[in-house]
C-alpha cells in the first residue's frame, strides 16, 4: 500500500493552545551520549481555548525517564506516549507543577535540531521546532514562558557554559570533574527561542552603553586561535546596536549579549535571546581568509540577528504562517542598515540581484507560495526567499506609501502595542493605518496571493495636446493553488526626463498619484495622463524598484543608452544597463544574425562606456555597472524552453564582444583600481577591488593569452583573499595549466581550515569545463568533504546545483541524476538540508523539453524512494503536481 501522505497544518484552523506554560525550569546535564534533562513547568488553562481536557506535549527522539505532577508520578493509564509526543489525559483544572526528566544523545544528533555536538561544542538550535528534541512540551511560537536554565558539565571538555538571559550563578560541583551556570531570562519568550551552549571556547569581549546610559558586556565565543578574526563581527554588532536606537528607538535590554560562532549548523545564524548562535562562515574574518562578500555578509548577518531582538523576540510570530512577520520586517531592517552602512544605491541593486535570482523563480515555479502561507507540512521548508526577501519587499512599500516620517511612526505603535505579544500581520498592519488614518485593506493581498505581477506599460506623447500618457496593466499568471489572481495595489516611483536628463514637472490630469512621483497601481488596466509635456521624454519607471514586479515597456536602445547615461536615479541607470545587456543577448538567442548581433553588442558597448564617464559614480556602483546579466537572469527573462547551454554561448560571446569594444577602457580601470596600500573592509576599499575585479572578469573573457598571463599574476600576487579566490573562480572554469597550478597552490595553503577550503571546494563546482561533473564526484569523496557538514554540502553540492547551469543542466540529464543521488544520502541525515538542496529544481519546467523530462525523471525518482523524510517529501511532492 502507498503510505498516506501527511496531513497539511493550516492556516484556518488555528486555535488558541488548550494550556499555557508561564514559567520554566530547566536543569540539563550534559553528556556526549546520554544528556539529561530534568524540566519543571508552571502550566494553567488558557481560558481563551475551548479545546477538551488533555495536555498534549511534543517531543521527538526523547527517552522520557520521569513524569509528574505536584510531585506524583503519573501511572501509565494517566498519559499515552508515541512518536511525536506525550498526551496528559486529564490534568489538573487549576494550575498546576509538571515536573519530567529525559535524555537525548547529542553525539547521534546529524539533523543539527534540538541538542548536538559541533566538533566537540554542545550547541542547541529550536526553530522552528527543535524544543520538541529537549524535552516534552507545547512546542509552538503562541506559548511564552520565562526560562531558568542550569547546565551542568564537566570543567575540562566544557568550560563554557552558556544560555539565554542573564547570568544568575556558577560554581564548581564535589570533586572538581564538574562545574554549573545558572542563567534567568526575565523576558518571556517562545520555546524556538531558547538556546544552549557548553564547551571549550575563547571569548572576544567589548562593551556597549546604551542610549539611556546602560553598559553591556558584549563578548563573541569562538575557537582558540580565531580570536583575531572576530573583531569585524564585534564592530558590526556594536554598530547595529548604535543604529537600532538612531533608526527606531529600540535598546538592548539584558545586561549581557553573547554570539557563538559553531562550525556545523543549518541556517546562517539564530536569534536566540541573548544568545546568539551563529554558522562561524558568518562570524570569522581576516584579510587573508575572507573575500569583501564574506565581510559584507557577517556584517549584515550579525545585524539582521540582532535586530530580531525587537523584531521576533520582544514580539513574536502568534503562529509559523506570519514567520514573514519577524523575518521579512528584519531583512528589511538589515537592508536599511548595510544600506546606511555602505553605498544606498549598490545595497539596492544587491538586494534586488538576490531578490530575482531567487525569489522570482520561486514564484513563477511549482514551489510558489504566499508571503504568508496558508498550509504546510513541514514548516522548514517555508524559510523562502519569498517570505523574506519578498517579505521584506512588503515592509519597503508600506514606506513608500506612507512616506518615512509615518511609517517611523507606525513602527513606534507596533513596538508599544505588541511588546511581549506574539502577532499576526494584521497586528502589524493595523498599526500603520492607526499611525496614518489610511486603509491597507486592499494592500493586504500581498500577504495572501502569490506571484509575480508584470505591469505591460504603454507610453505615448502628443506633441500636439502637449500630454504624455502611460498606460499601465497589471497581470498576475494563475497558478495551481491559486488560478484566480485579483490585481494588487503597489507603488510606482516615476519620472519622465527631458533631452538634457532633467526631470520634469509631473502634472497629473487623469490617474492617481500617492505623491508626486509615486502612482497608485492599484487595477489591471489604468491611464496617467501628464500635462504640459512639450517634447517627448524618456520614462524612468518603477524608480528604486519600489515593488516587486517586473515591468514591460517598449523602449528603444537609444532611450536605454540614454537612461544609462542620464538618468537621476542611479538604480534605474542599472536597470536600463542591464536591460540593455538581457535583450541583446536575448536577440542572439531568437535567430538574430551575427552581425546584428555584433552590432547590438557595440551599441550596448558605446552605452557602458559613456555611463562609465560620470566621475560621480563610486567604484562599487561602476562594478555593478560592469557586471553583465548572468546566464540564470537571462533563462529567467527567456521564461521557457530554455536552453543553458544556447545561453552560455550568448553570454560568452556578447561578453567577449563587450570585452574586446571596451579594451583600453577595461586595462586602464584595472589599472587605476591597482593598490599596493594595506587590506580594509571598509566600503570604499571594497569597491575598488570590485570594480577592479569585474574589468578582470571582462578582460579575461576575450580569451587571449595575456588575458590568462594578467589572471595567473592577479591570483599569484594577490595579497588578499579577495583578490586570490575571484582569480581562482575565472581560473577553475578554463583549461589552461595555471588552472591546476592554482588549485593545488590554494589547496596546500589552506587544507587546515574548513572554513577556507570550501571555497577550494566550490569554485571547481562552479567550472563550466565539460569535466566538472566528473570532479564533483571525486569531490564528494574527498577526505575533507562530509556528507553530514552542511556547509561542505552547500560549497559542493550546492555550488554545483545552484550556480553552475551549464553543467547541472548538461543535455544528458547526469547532472540531475547526480544531484538525485545526493540528495537521498543527505536526506537520512539532514532532512533540512535535503530538502534545501532540491529547491535546485524549482525552475525545471521552463527548461526545453528534454532537460524538462530528465529532470522530472530524476524528481520522480526521488519521490518513489521509500522513506524519504517530511521535510524532502513536501518539496518534491509540490514539484510534481500538475
Amino acid at each position: 500500500m502507498k503510505p498516506e501522505s501527511p496531513r497539511p497544518v493550516l492556516l484556518a484552523e488555528y486555535t488558541p493552545p488548550p494550556y499555557l506554560i508561564s514559567k520554566v525550569d530547566l536543569s540539563i546535564s550534559l553528556d556526549p551520549t546520554r544528556t539529561q534533562v530534568k524540566a519543571r513547568f508552571k502550566v494553567e488553562r488558557n481560558p481563551k481555548s475551548t479545546a477538551p481536557r488533555a495536555l498534549r506535549l511534543d517531543g521527538e527522539y526523547l527517552e522520557l525517564d520521569q513524569l509528574a505532577i505536584e510531585g506524583v508520578e503519573l501511572l501509565s493509564h494517566e498519559y499515552a506516549l508515541d512518536e511525536t509526543g506525550l498526551t496528559i489525559h486529564a490534568p489538573p483544572l487549576v494550575p498546576f507543577t509538571l515536573t519530567l526528566t529525559t535524555f537525548v544523545n547529542p553525539q547521534a544528533n546529524t539533523a543539527l535540531q534540538g541538542i548536538y555536538l559541533s566538533r566537540g561544542i554542545y550547541c542547541s538550535q529550536c526553530e522552528a521546532q527543535g524544543f520538541r528534541r529537549i524535552t516534552f512540551f507545547i512546542d509552538r511560537p503562541d506559548v511564552l514562558s520565562v526560562y531558568t536554565v542550569r547546565l551542568e558539565a564537566e570543567l575540562k571538555t566544557a568550560p563554557i557554559l552558556l544560555a539565554n538571559g542573564n547570568p544568575v550563578e556558577r560554581g564548581t560541583l564535589v570533586g572538581g570533574q564538574r562545574h554549573y551556570a545558572v542563567w534567568h531570562d526575565p523576558f518571556p519568550k517562545p520555546s524556538y527561542l531558547f538556546a544552549i551552549v557548553g564547551g571549550d571556547l575563547a571569548p572576544v569581549g567589548s562593551n556597549f552603553k546604551t542610549m539611556s546610559g546602560r553598559d553591556i558586556d558584549v563578548r563573541i565565543y569562538v575557537e582558540h586561535g580565531k580570536e583575531n578574526r572576530a573583531h569585524w563581527a564585534m564592530d558590526s554588532l556594536k554598530r547595529a546596536m548604535a543604529w537600532d536606537e538612531r533608526r527606531f528607538g529600540r535598546e538592548y535590554d539584558l545586561d549581557i549579549f553573547n554570539i557563538v560562532a559553531v562550525s556545523d549548523f543549518n541556517m546562517g545564524a539564530m536569534e536566540n535571546k541573548g544568545l546568539n548562535i551563529f554558522n562561524d562562515r558568518l562570524i570569522l574574518a581576516s584579510a587573508e581568509t575572507a573575500t569583501d562578500a564574506n565581510y559584507e555578509a557577517i556584517e549584515s548577518v550579525v545585524a539582521h540577528e540582532y535586530f530580531h531582538n525587537w523584531t521576533g523576540n520582544r514580539i513574536t510570530c502568534r503562529d509559523w504562517f506570519q514567520l514573514c512577520l519577524k523575518e521579512g520586517l528584519t531583512v528589511y531592517r538589515d537592508q536599511e542598515f548595510s544600506s546606511d552602512e555602505r553605498s544606498r544605491t549598490v545595497q539596492r541593486v544587491s538586494d534586488v540581484r538576490q531578490l530575482q535570482a531567487l525569489q522570482f523563480p520561486e514564484d513563477q515555479g511549482p514551489m510558489s507560495h504566499p508571503v504568508r502561507p496558508e498550509s504546510y507540512i513541514e514548516i522548514n521548508n517555508f524559510y523562502t526567499p519569498t517570505v523574506y526577501e519578498k517579505g521584506a519587499e512588503l515592509v519597503r512599500m508600506i514606506e513608500t506609501i506612507l512616506g518615512p516620517q509615518t511609517f517611523r511612526a507606525g513602527m513606534d505603535l507596533y513596538f508599544d502595542r505588541h511588546d511581549g505579544d506574539a502577532a499576526t500581520i494584521e497586528d502589524f498592519l493595523t498599526c500603520f493605518e492607526d499611525a496614518s488614518g489610511q486603509s491597507l485593506a486592499h494592500f493586504k493581498l500581498w500577504y495572501s496571493q502569490s506571484g509575480t505581477p508584470e505591469l505591460v506599460c504603454d507610453f505615448r506623447h502628443d506633441p500636439i495636446t502637449r500630454t504624455a500618457e502611460l498606460v499601465v496593466h497589471q497581470n498576475v499568471r494563475p497558478s495551481h493553488a491559486q488560478p484566480k489572481k485579483e490585481p494588487l495595489f503597489l507603488p510606482m516611483k516615476m519620472a519622465l526626463l527631458g533631452g538634457n536628463g532633467q526631470e520634469l514637472d509631473l502634472e497629473l490630469e487623469s490617474g492617481t498619484a500617492l505623491r508626486p512621483g509615486v502612482l497608485a497601481i492599484t487595477e489591471r488596466s489604468q491611464t496617467f495622463k501628464f500635462k504640459n509635456i512639450a517634447t517627448r521624454p524618456v520614462p524612468s519607471l518603477l524608480r528604486g524598484f519600489s515593488a516587486p514586479v517586473n515591468v514591460t515597456i517598449d523602449l528603444s536602445d537609444s532611450d536605454l543608452a540614454f537612461l544609462m547615461r542620464h538618468d537621476s536615479d542611479l538604480f534605474n541607470r542599472w536597470k536600463a544597463a542591464n536591460r540593455f545587456a538581457s535583450r541583446t543577448i536575448l536577440n542572439a538567442l531568437a535567430g538574430g544574425t551575427a552581425a546584428a548581433t555584433e552590432a547590438g553588442a557595440l551599441r550596448y558597448a558605446s552605452a557602458l562606456a559613456a555611463a562609465l564617464e560620470d566621475s560621480s559614480l563610486d567604484d562599487a556602483y561602476k562594478a555593478e555597472l560592469l557586471k553583465l546579466p548572468t546566464p540564470s537572469d537571462i533563462a529567467r527573462d527567456k521564461g521557457a524552453n530554455v536552453d543553458p547551454a544556447a545561453i552560455d554561448a550568448a553570454h560568452r560571446a556578447m561578453s567577449r564582444q563587450v570585452a574586446t569594444a571596451l579594451s583600453a577602457l577595461l586595462e586602464k580601470i584595472y589599472a587605476g583600481a591597482t593598490t599596493t596600500e594595506p587590506y580594509t573592509p571598509d566600503a570604499a576599499s571594497a569597491g575598488r577591488r570590485a570594480l577592479r575585479n569585474a574589468a578582470l572578469t571582462l578582460l579575461t573573457s576575450r580569451c587571449g593569452l595575456e588575458d590568462y598571463a594578467r589572471l595567473d599574476r592577479h591570483f599569484t600576487f594577490a595579497t588578499n583573499m579577495t583578490d586570490t579566490a575571484h582569480a581562482l573562480s575565472l581560473l577553475a572554469g578554463i583549461d589552461i595549466p595555471a588552472r591546476t597550478r592554482a588549485l593545488a597552490s590554494f589547496f596546500e595553503r589552506w587544507q587546515g581550515d574548513h572554513l577556507v577550503i570550501d571555497m577550494w571546494f566550490a569554485v571547481q563546482a562552479q567550472s563550466p569545463l565539460p569535466t566538472t561533473l566528473n570532479t564533483v564526484r571525486e569531490l564528494a569523496a574527498h577526505p575533507l568533504f562530509k556528507l553530514s557538514t552542511p556547509n561542505k554540502v552547500r560549497a559542493l553540492l550546492g555550488t554545483f546545483a545552484l550556480s553552475n547551469p551549464l553543467q547541472f543542466n548538461r543535455a544528458d540529464g547526469a547532472g540531475y541524476a547526480f544531484l538525485a543521488e545526493k540528495v537521498l544520502e543527505v536526506d537520512k541525515l539532514n532532512p533540512q538540508v535535503s530538502a534545501r538542496l532540491l529547491g535546485a529544481f524549482r525552475s525545471y519546467r521552463a527548461l526545453e523539453p528534454n532537460r524538462m523530462r530528465l529532470a522530472a525523471d530524476a524528481l520522480s525518482r526521488v519521490a518513489s524512494t521509500p522513506g524519504i523524510s517530511r521535510d524532502l517529501g513536501e518539496i518534491v511532492g509540490r514539484m510534481l503536481e500538475d
